[in-house]
């Protein structure tokens, strides 16, 4: 799998606010990174607009030709096809690691490459935020964009391949390819994406995300987490303003309440779209399912009563989350989750401090030898002693079940 999109519809309404009116538009739908930060490009974005060519004469990234990409993906083949979404359809190739050059399949190295839909919502301006952001900011929690393709109608984005797909999958789709992931795999890509939305909110980048969401979440082939799809990415508040004003856009359930009411777009909105992601990561659920029962629909609204008392917390956990892991630790992240979304956002955490309480979650090399052993002994079942059994018939002692295999993927 690689850069996964999901469909997306827009729904246009206005609203009044502080400063006039606005239009809103809402869409409804290992390698071990612990000292990530010491490889980071910190490049600032320019504040002030600039003009196309500007973008992507600075962007330093390599410019194909759309013949070029054709025959990267095989002429858009539709069995290469990855994923499609608001955007258009994203497609697997092969280029050559050196030159870029398409290269026969199986050999080089494997790319994604997302092709505009002329007649997607999102268009050309958010084509060009990608290259704007993406083309600037390096950091191992965001995908690596490679190049684009500018000519005539076509607009087209080559990103890096990450194997594992996107985070939506793991926890949502259902299916003998898709293992439940385990809850160390599940704190890993948390703190992933955390530490890459905390180096977009640092003071020399200034980046607010907008739209922080499981699918936007992808992973390489040792679950690390990278941000992707930055079309709706825009520069954080300057000077002494508090608040970036303009019209709502994102995915319905993933969007602060503040910001879908008045349009002030600050980092705690990314915040919140946070704790609704953690908060999915846990429950192995999607924030908006109109198939469960009414009342459980909107898993924000349900599960908050249930985040606040420790002794109803397992009432929120996936099911399918399989022993060991330490409850102590569960019900950390579910505080956290709701400080996450808490409905005033000055008292929400700032993204730093949710990587600190994730670091904290993490497992350590003593957990996971620790969780071996007991993954060991649970594929032997212990009998009962035999003082205890019953002279018919020998009871078997039902251990707790086998971690996923996942764990050590």
């Amino acid at each position: 799998m690689g850069i996964c999109l999901s469909n997306q519809v827009k729904a246009e309404s206005t609203c009044q606010t502080s400063t006039g009116s606005c239009s809103k538009n809402v869409s409804n739908d290992g390698a071990d990174t612990s000292n990530s930060c010491s490889n980071v490009s910190t490049s600032s974005i320019p504040q002030t607009p600039r003009d196309e060519g500007d973008i992507l004469q600075s962007s330093n990234l390599k410019s194909f030709t759309f013949s070029e990409l054709k025959a990267v993906t095989r002429n858009f083949r539709p069995s290469s096809v990855l994923g499609a979404g608001g955007f258009g359809s994203v497609y697997k190739g092969w280029v050559d690691e050196r030159s870029l050059a398409a290269s026969k399949s199986g050999i080089g190295m494997v790319v994604a490459v997302k092709r505009l839909n002329h007649e997607g919502w999102q268009g050309h301006k958010e084509w060009l935020a990608e290259i704007t952001y993406l083309g600037e900011l390096h950091h191992p929690n965001l995908v690596k964009l490679i190049g684009y393709s500018l000519e005539d109608e076509h607009r087209l984005l080559v990103y890096e391949f990450m194997p594992k797909g996107s985070l939506e999958n793991h926890l949502f789709r259902r299916g003998s390819f898709y293992i439940p992931l385990s809850w160390s795999l599940r704190m890993k890509v948390a703190l992933g994406a955390a530490r890459g939305l905390a180096f977009l909110h640092r003071a020399e980048t200034k980046v607010i995300y907008r739209d922080f969401k499981a699918s936007n979440i992808l992973l390489d082939t040792n679950y690390n987490a990278k941000l992707s799809d930055f079309g709706l990415a825009r520069d954080g508040p300057t000077d002494d303003k508090s608040h970036v004003s303009t019209r709502v856009m994102g995915t319905y359930g993933y969007a602060a309440p503040e910001y879908m009411s008045t349009g002030h777009l600050t980092t705690k909105s990314d915040v919140y779209s946070f704790g609704v992601v953690l908060l999915e990561i846990l429950s192995g659920k999607k924030v908006i399912d109109k198939n469960r029962p009414p009342g459980e629909q909107n898993l924000v609204e349900w599960a908050r009563p249930y985040l606040k008392s420790k002794n109803r917390v397992l009432h929120v956990l996936d099911p399918r989350l399989e022993r060991p892991y330490c409850l102590s630790r569960a019900h950390k992240a579910a505080n956290l989750a709701l400080q996450c979304l808490c409905m005033d956002p000055k008292r929400r955490s700032t993204m730093e401090e949710v990587v600190t309480v994730l670091e904290q979650l993490q497992d350590s090399k003593e957990d996971l030898r620790i969780n071996r052993k007991v993954q060991q002994w649970c594929s032997q079942p212990t009998s009962v002693p035999r003082s205890r059994r019953s002279s018919k018939e020998a009871v078997k002692v039902r251990a707790y079940p086998r971690p996923s295999a996942s764990l050590y993927a």
